[in-house]
């Protein structure tokens, strides 16, 4: 849990808060922003709210959100507890949504497609699987096709809790589609966040590991490599341009899995650079013991600009 770790502040000299997520907002991706996450084991504090979708135009001097209207009539909102968020755009310039979904604590994917001139997210099914019981984060590979991380092993909360504190390496990842699905690696204390860009990056929160897998042509996942942080890695971004990683971190565990709101969750955001190389570049961005942010999950890079997003708190938007 890192239990002992301070953090030492590294700040960045221009940084304001995203308009429109006030407190609960959870960073999904670089222009779209979940909110409202509940999830077992970690401080809630919108009981009775339903989650939602909000997109942030990040070429705005001064970005805000808007949240996107959800519509299809067999779609529950009531119940819309989103976790993790991919994109896929298609040949055909249609851009679809999957987002991981805990209704009533269980887990689905939502598939929607995004409708830019209504700012609409039109929903067109859920998937469910026997494989896919305790999913987190996703990355899409096609509309209907993804990896998806199973963070814990068991059903139950209690043995949830257990496998947690006995640090029982029992977690994996899945690769879906219609037509195949099956698990393409496991052994992971806690699988978190996933990204890929061509390679599969896996982020195992509890061991303070980033795994780099090379992907194959059915789908399947070689390790490449490894690396070790003094810190819980959990979702990570990829930087288009220069194939950089941006993680958000939880430099001491503790304070994020036990919550108090006189000592809160520090937060960091690490860069890796050159992962593949013999000795790849990892440098602290951005560092703060939860004064100003608490409890980061994820950061994104757009334009010299830096967007990091928490589970339970604000969203902060930095100058490079």
């Amino acid at each position: 849990f890192n239990v002992f770790r301070e953090v030492e502040p590294v700040e960045l000299p221009n940084c304001n808060f995203v308009k429109g997520i006030g407190e609960y907002g959870r960073g999904g991706s670089i222009s779209l922003e979940l909110a409202g996450l509940k999830y077992p084991g970690l401080k809630s504090f919108e009981h009775d709210k339903p989650g939602k979708i909000l997109l942030m135009d990040l070429n705005e001097e001064e970005p805000t959100v808007l949240e996107l209207r959800i519509i299809g009539s067999k779609f529950d909102l009531s119940s819309f507890n989103p976790h993790g968020i991919s994109t896929f755009t298609d040949e055909d310039n249609t851009v679809y949504l999957l987002v991981v979904n805990h209704p009533d604590f269980k887990s689905t994917v939502e598939l929607f497609k995004f409708q830019e001139e209504e700012k609409s997210l039109l929903h067109l099914k859920t998937i469910r699987h026997k494989l896919l019981p305790n999913m987190n984060d996703i990355v899409a590979v096609g509309p209907e096709h993804f990896y998806a991380t199973n963070d814990h092993y068991f059903l139950d909360p209690f043995l949830k809790s257990w496998e947690l504190y006995l640090g029982l390496a029992w977690s994996n990842v899945v690769y879906y589609s219609p037509n195949e699905v099956q698990m393409v690696a496991d052994g992971y204390d806690f699988a978190n966040g996933i990204n890929i860009s061509p390679d599969v990056y896996v982020a195992e929160l509890m061991a303070h590991k980033i795994h780099v897998y090379e992907k194959h042509a059915n789908w399947t996942l070689t390790p490449l490599k490894h690396l070790d942080f003094n810190t819980l890695v959990d979702n990570i971004s990829v930087d288009p341009v220069t194939g950089d990683l941006w993680v958000g971190c939880h430099p001491n565990g503790k304070k994020i899995f036990f919550y108090d709101p006189k000592n809160p969750p520090p937060s960091e955001v690490l860069r890796i650079q050159d992962i593949l190389s013999e000795e790849p570049k990892v440098t602290v961005v951005y560092a703060e013991n939860g004064t100003v942010l608490q409890g980061s999950t994820v950061a994104s890079v757009y334009k010299g600009k830096l967007l990091i997003g928490t589970v339970f708190h604000k969203a902060l938007y930095c100058e490079l």
